[in-house]
């Protein structure tokens, strides 16, 4: 079955312009990573400062998991730490700050 993840993320203020151009250029072997891991249909809105992503994957345990072996996440993370208020940590046992799905209308 898939699961439907969404988080919220807080980027800092005066950096946003450059955290969207970076997110229209990632790294190539970060996306097959991420596929690799299982996610699909994945976006990140932004709404001033704060960002809402979503996300899909058939096992969220299990896509996080690959996510934290993914040297290129850890490398992305580690760079995208200066951009966010709230940064990533992909070796934690809760990398984002996830939010309950309240209403789908499908």
């Amino acid at each position: 079955m898939t699961q439907r993840i969404a988080f919220r993320l807080w980027v800092q203020p005066d950096r946003l312009d450059e955290y969207k151009r970076l997110h229209r250029e990632v790294w190539p072997e970060l996306l097959a990573d991420m596929r690799a891991a299982g996610i699909r249909n994945y976006s990140i809105f932004a709404d001033g400062p704060e960002l809402f992503g979503s996300l899909e994957c058939d096992d969220w345990e299990a896509t996080s998991a690959a996510l934290a072996r993914s040297d290129a996440n850890r490398r992305w993370q580690a760079f995208m730490r200066s951009y966010l208020a709230t940064p990533v940590d992909p070796g934690a046992p809760q990398p984002l700050r996830m939010m309950d799905e309240v209403f789908r209308m499908e």
